[in-house]
């Protein structure tokens, strides 16, 4: 990589690092979408990076004795992401090339109208849902994220049509997100994927990703709950119709 892509790299990195501490997700999407679109790098080796540093971001914004977390919130939604990770990726070796597309364009299509409807929704719920819809939102969040490494959506959607403050909501989906991606490195490092270049490309970033992370924790920007809730809709509409963009030539034999 020249000069110039590692410095399109850590922009790419920044974008993403900022979307994430703000709303709790995003940073895969975002930054596996940008080096796509511009070619800097491997995806399978920025997938592993990616992973890697979600832990780190994790660290810093759940860090402090004033991190607000609800643990009857939490505890479904990793009961069964975890296992929906393992899961996801044994079908992943299992389904043939244009079962995985064709799951694709229907992700893309669902996760669409997912960011519909949340923002149709001008208020959150008047009740806070029961523990089975936790444990399903967790399940298919893992098992997404094991298929397609974007397993966000489900419980993104879920979570922010709860009446829970949004530190909560944040603080949650950042929680599952490492969690989930720890138990990801580990697969990598049984697997022996866990290359030189990925570790190289992690610690390029990691400084950004930390300083970066502690900045928004540190010095939030005023925006209310809504105008999250229509970030959140961007990057949920961003999200379904790169999957559907990427697996719709492939499934109409292009």
């Amino acid at each position: 990589m020249s000069i110039w892509l590692h410095l399109a790299f850590l922009i790419c990195v920044a974008l993403a690092t900022f979307a994430q501490s703000l709303t709790g997700f995003a940073f895969g999407l975002i930054l596996l979408g940008l080096v796509a679109m511009l070619h800097l790098a491997p995806l399978n080796e920025v997938s592993i990076a990616v992973s890697v540093l979600t832990l780190f971001n994790a660290a810093v914004t759940l860090a402090g004795s004033k991190t607000r977390m609800d643990m009857s919130v939490l505890r479904p939604l990793l009961v069964t992401s975890l296992p929906g990770v393992v899961i996801g990726i044994l079908l992943l070796g299992w389904l043939s090339g244009s079962q995985v597309t064709l799951l694709r364009v229907l992700l893309g299509g669902v996760i669409l109208l997912c960011s519909l409807m949340l923002v149709m929704q001008t208020r959150p719920r008047a009740q806070r849902s029961g523990p089975l819809s936790f444990h399903v939102a967790g399940a298919l969040t893992g098992l997404l994220g094991g298929l397609f490494a974007s397993g966000g959506p489900p419980v993104v959607y879920h979570l922010y049509r709860q009446p829970l403050p949004y530190e909560v909501i944040r603080n949650t989906l950042v929680a599952v997100f490492a969690a989930n991606a720890l138990l990801r490195i580990a697969l990598v490092l049984v697997q022996g994927h866990f290359t030189l270049n990925v570790l190289l490309l992690s610690a390029e970033a990691l400084p950004l990703v930390l300083v970066l992370s502690w900045l928004v924790k540190r010095y939030p920007p005023p925006l209310s709950l809504r105008a999250i809730r229509w970030i959140v809709f961007s990057l949920l509409v961003i999200a379904g119709s790169s999957l559907i963009g990427e697996a719709l030539p492939g499934l109409l034999g292009r």
